[in-house]
């Protein structure tokens, strides 16, 4: 009898739309609560105080900093760890098929950018956004493209999901040099010895996961104290993280980490990231709000933007033959793909947090309804395109 449910429970966690799915759902029920008697709840739990300190260290955030800051930097590791694995042993590692996605990378990231600051031209305080329509979020697309089922080649997702690599090492360079405070010399100095202390564990084989947690705690702690993000810490443990076993070359360290983190990171980090940051309170939201550059240059550089930037340039590549059209995919469902790369939601809301975090919240706009108007419009025409344009399999 009780084989039933827990079956069906596995079978919904290995649906590739199981991630994306959690992720609306989230990000739905902050907004019906940010709407509802309930908001003041909703504002108590996103301002929690939290403390740690540990003799002279002293780390006092709210909670939704801890998760921004915090649980996001797991999330950065597993996005790292992933990035390495595709380098050397996965798509990226064949220069052909890069070719294309890196491309459409670029081009979704400097169109959107483009349309925003287009946009707010002459609105000094609204520029700081310019890199929250440039994102991508692989979890809800890979969601949308998992409801057409079995008529996705296997080409689009690749395709679909190197491009969101690219789009995702390009958020992480943007973070670092452009969303970065005044730096902290000593906290900086600590961070880089971790740094050496991390290539000299990879350089003598250590393959011990409790070690590199203890290094990249610290290396967490005195980034987040530097001034850079401290979510980096991710990015920069995971490149450190041995490929390979020395003693058993069968044994892939970095493989088995990112398999283990996958569902922590899917199923609980990014939906509670979700439901932290996508409380918006729609009262009183009129036309005012609607047409303000910031909205409305989130949701143009979103929707209009990606489709531009990606299909343009992927277009140039294919015609000037510096790439190949991925074997199954055609024109229509490449532009397809092009719109719903236009779903930018978690990192959109993660740079979004940090380009308007000075602001304060009783400014005019919010970010978050023109990510979520872009998202919505894009995740919508991008799934009508592909279930147009790719043929059901029989």
């Amino acid at each position: 009898m009780l084989d039933k449910p827990y079956s069906a429970i596995s079978q919904f966690l290995k649906l590739e739309s199981a991630g994306g799915i959690l992720l609306m759902a989230s990000a739905l029920l902050a907004i019906l609560i940010a709407n509802s008697a309930l908001a003041p709840l909703y504002d108590l739990f996103v301002d929690l105080p939290l403390q740690l300190r540990i003799g002279a260290l002293d780390v006092s955030k709210p909670l939704l900093l801890w998760i921004n800051d915090g649980l996001m930097a797991i999330f950065f590791f597993l996005v790292g760890m992933e990035l390495k694995r595709e380098v050397l042993e996965g798509e990226l590692s064949d220069r052909r098929k890069v070719i294309l996605p890196c491309l459409g990378a670029v081009g979704g990231m400097a169109a959107p950018a483009i349309v925003y600051l287009l946009i707010n031209d002459g609105d000094s305080a609204a520029t700081s956004g310019w890199a929250i329509p440039a994102a991508t979020d692989i979890a809800f697309a890979l969601g949308i493209l998992a409801l057409l089922g079995s008529r996705v080649p296997i080409t689009l997702k690749v395709f679909l999901t190197s491009l969101a690599i690219f789009d995702d090492l390009g958020a992480i360079v943007i973070i670092a040099i452009f969303y970065t405070e005044q730096v902290s010399a000593t906290a900086l100095l600590v961070a880089s010895a971790c740094v050496v202390a991390l290539a000299l564990l990879n350089r003598g084989g250590v393959t011990a996961r409790s070690i590199y947690r203890f290094v990249g705690i610290i290396m967490w702690v005195s980034m987040l104290k530097s001034g850079v993000h401290a979510t980096l810490t991710g990015v920069v443990l995971a490149f450190f993280v041995p490929m390979r076993d020395a003693k058993d070359p069968e044994n892939s360290p970095l493989k088995d980490w990112e398999h283990d983190l996958h569902l922590l990171v899917a199923f609980m980090i990014l939906p509670l990231f979700a439901f932290a940051n996508a409380g918006l309170d729609l009262r009183g939201v009129g036309l005012q709000q609607l047409t303000h550059g910031v909205p409305l240059g989130i949701a143009a550089g979103l929707f209009f933007g990606k489709q531009i930037g990606i299909f343009g340039i992927c277009w140039v590549a294919i015609k000037c033959k510096w790439a190949d059209m991925p074997q199954g995919m055609s024109w229509l469902s490449l532009y397809g793909a092009s719109i719903l790369c236009g779903v930018g939601f978690t990192m959109s809301l993660f740079i979004g947090s940090l380009a308007f975090e000075q602001t304060g919240i009783d400014r005019l706009f919010d970010e978050r309804l023109g990510i979520l108007l872009g998202s919505l419009l894009s995740g919508i025409v991008g799934y009508v395109i592909l279930r147009k344009s790719l043929p059901i399999k029989s």
